[in-house]
């Protein structure tokens, strides 16, 4: 754990001799892993490497950096608009954290949630549960699937210009973007706008970038553990969460109560212990608990453990038109006439 938060810290290019002594050694495999990245993306460029098309049309939401973008509640949300819409959708998932998986499930019950490390696999699933679209959280990467619509995310919160792994968080530099149909600068909370639309204005200056959008993702109303609505108490909470991003998270709470709480992170996606639970209680105190929704549905089961806990989701705040553009490119599709 201590030597996550040096790598954090190396990420957001902080000083002191821990951050220093791992850029050393960070350095040069960054480089290795540039090339190794180019490499494999010159080969499907040209071909060499095989991709295939699923049997039912696919839109990807992912990114180039390493977690803290929104990519579960976007893809979460994307698959309502698609319902709302008429289509059947399917989530996959290469299932890398439990607590995306739980909140897929808690948002929307009645879609299949497939995970697959191979997510062509899981495309393919879906279409034997009787399902005629694939939303893939987290497929950027994964090229040996074809896709009709790539959606990016990036976030403010990440430094530029990237620098890529282990230097950095991003798995793919900027010119990456170029396979994506839109790019989407994700702001959390009324904090971040203003960096999120300096970027948005950074990368529209970059030449064969694609569209180029600020999504907002705005904190929501408060809720129970078991998502039901229910006000905070009064005073200023500890705010726990196991995100990638946890500063973020210590900013939203602090924006949605006008006081700072003091914050108890932990690695993303870590699976909570009784004993751990049992030190978060401890910390708190005689004060209640802030949490993300990424944490309630892990931490859930230790309610009793627990004193007063209160959830912040965050809420997307986009207009249709957004909407239309993502499914704009399966209207010229094969599958959009087949399915007519």
């Amino acid at each position: 754990m201590r030597a996550t938060k040096q790598l954090r810290r190396l990420w957001r290019r902080e000083g002191g001799f821990g951050p220093t002594a791992l850029g050393v050694i960070a350095s040069p495999l960054a480089a290795l892993f540039g090339t190794a990245v180019k490499t494999r993306n010159f080969l499907y460029d040209v071909g060499a490497l095989p991709a295939s098309f699923a049997a039912l049309p696919v839109i990807s939401i992912g990114n180039l950096a390493v977690g803290g973008t929104g990519k579960t509640p976007i893809s979460g949300w994307l698959i309502r608009q698609l319902i709302r819409r008429g289509w059947k959708p399917a989530l996959v998932t290469g299932g890398y954290g439990e607590d995306e998986i739980l909140l897929h499930r808690r948002w929307n019950p009645q879609v299949p949630v497939i995970v697959a490390k191979r997510r062509l696999d899981g495309a393919r699933k879906s279409l034997e549960l009787g399902r005629d679209i694939v939303v893939v959280d987290d497929g950027f990467q994964h090229r040996r699937m074809k896709r009709e619509v790539d959606i990016v995310l990036l976030s403010p919160a990440h430094r530029f210009p990237p620098r890529l792994l282990p230097r950095g968080p991003f798995r793919e530099p900027l010119e990456a973007l170029r396979r994506a149909q839109i790019v989407l600068v994700i702001a959390k909370g009324g904090c971040e706008l203003e960096s999120a639309r300096a970027l948005v204005a950074e990368l529209r200056r970059m030449p064969g970038i694609p569209q180029v959008e600020v999504f907002s993702l705005q904190p929501g109303e408060w809720e129970t553990l078991d998502g039901n609505p229910e006000t905070p108490p009064a005073g200023s909470p500890l705010a726990v969460s196991s995100i990638a991003e946890p500063r973020g998270f210590f900013g939203i709470v602090e924006e949605k109560l006008g006081v700072k709480p003091e914050l108890f992170s932990f690695p993303d996606h870590h699976p909570y212990t009784e004993g751990e639970v049992i030190r978060i209680s401890e910390r708190a105190g005689s004060r209640w608990i802030a949490t993300t929704e990424k944490d309630a549905v892990k931490l859930v089961s230790f309610r009793e453990l627990l004193p007063t806990v209160r959830v912040l989701p965050l809420v997307p705040i986009v207009g249709d038109e957004l909407v239309d553009q993502f499914l704009r490119p399966l209207g010229t599709s094969s599958f959009s006439q087949e399915l007519e």
